[in-house]
């Protein structure tokens, strides 16, 4: 073997001894998930209540606004994109991610079930509300999916003079007790499918203690498996908060929340979009969380499943933003 051979041979081998030299774990910030906006300061974001939310706007800033509000509780406003689309038609379309959600900052679980819902996720929405507004006469609507729209309705409930309208997309549940039921039905997990043996591999050699968030976002992400009865859009997602969803499903439980308090007092239409093949979130499951609001209009979105009539460009555009704008307009 010539000189050169053995050199080129050899070379993988020397790097490999060079970049040992510098330890990494897979904890470490931007290894097994990407980095959080405190970690780095080139993802947009704003202060609210001590935490920094990845959150971004788009429109003019004295327009009408609307908040976007994602799923979860942990989930981000990346599928929640095409959103964007209602700058064309004169609104400020604002997204954020809730906190311990997405690309916003991290806490403990301990710090989050010492305190309440409306601490955790109505105070920081009023305040997100407050950060954008520009003036007094704003008009303020809430656009909110899954779990996005259980919080949006709930504080409707609470500050029904404070927002001009409110569209939901698939609520599952206000009252504590339909949610439940509502997790339960949707849930189509098979503990023997290669999704959970992947994940039961992996967990030994990566096992996640408390606060070690990017490990437990990581393997929440891999749990995440196609599901049979919502039929959820394969939709783009930045990071899951694997503390925030587990405080907040421990908190349910504790308060036994009802997100349906004082709907009754809401005057304006509200918009409530629900999908084809969602099975667990059918016509008549639809109108029995609908009938909540006073004064309800429902879409069927077709051809798509939870999420996708907003994920789903081909559904957001041909049925669901044509449906939102009318409804938008008819609120002026």
């Amino acid at each position: 073997m010539s000189k050169f051979s053995f050199s080129i041979l050899s070379m993988p081998m020397i790097l490999l001894l060079f970049a040992c030299t510098k330890e990494k774990y897979i904890d470490q910030a931007g290894y097994l998930v990407p980095k959080t906006c405190d970690q780095d300061a080139s993802i947009p974001s704003i202060t609210i209540r001590g935490a920094k939310l990845h959150s971004e706007a788009f429109g003019h800033p004295d327009s009408s606004i609307i908040i976007c509000l994602h799923g979860g509780p942990g989930s981000d406003y990346r599928y929640m994109l095409n959103v964007k689309d209602l700058v064309n038609y004169g609104f400020r379309v604002v997204f954020y991610d809730q906190i311990g959600s997405g690309l916003s900052q991290r806490f403990s679980y301990e710090y989050y079930i010492k305190k309440s819902v409306n601490e955790i996720f109505f105070d920081e929405l009023q305040e997100v509300i407050a950060h954008y507004k520009t003036h007094a006469s704003q008009k303020v609507y809430l656009l909110g999916e899954s779990w996005g729209g259980i919080l949006g309705s709930g504080y409707v409930g609470q500050h029904p003079n404070e927002i001009n309208g409110l569209i939901v997309g698939e609520p599952g549940g206000l009252r504590w007790e339909d949610i439940k039921e509502y997790l339960t039905h949707s849930q189509s997990l098979d503990i023997w499918n290669e999704t959970i043996n992947d994940v039961t591999y992996l967990d030994q050699f990566i096992s996640g203690n408390k606060d070690q968030h990017a490990i437990l976002d990581y393997k929440v992400a891999l749990h995440a498996s196609k599901n049979e009865i919502t039929q959820e859009e394969d939709a783009p997602e930045w990071r899951f908060g694997a503390e925030i969803n587990h405080a907040s499903l421990d908190l349910g439980e504790k308060y036994k929340p009802d997100f349906s308090i004082g709907l009754n007092q809401y005057s304006a239409k509200v918009l409530y979009l629900h999908s084809q093949f969602n099975k667990a979130h059918d016509d008549a499951w639809a109108h029995r969380i609908g009938s909540a609001y006073k004064n309800v209009e429902y879409l069927k979105v077709y051809g798509v499943g939870h999420s996708g009539y907003i994920s789903n460009l081909s559904a957001w555009k041909t049925q669901s933003l044509p449906k939102i704008i009318s409804y938008l307009q008819s609120l002026k």
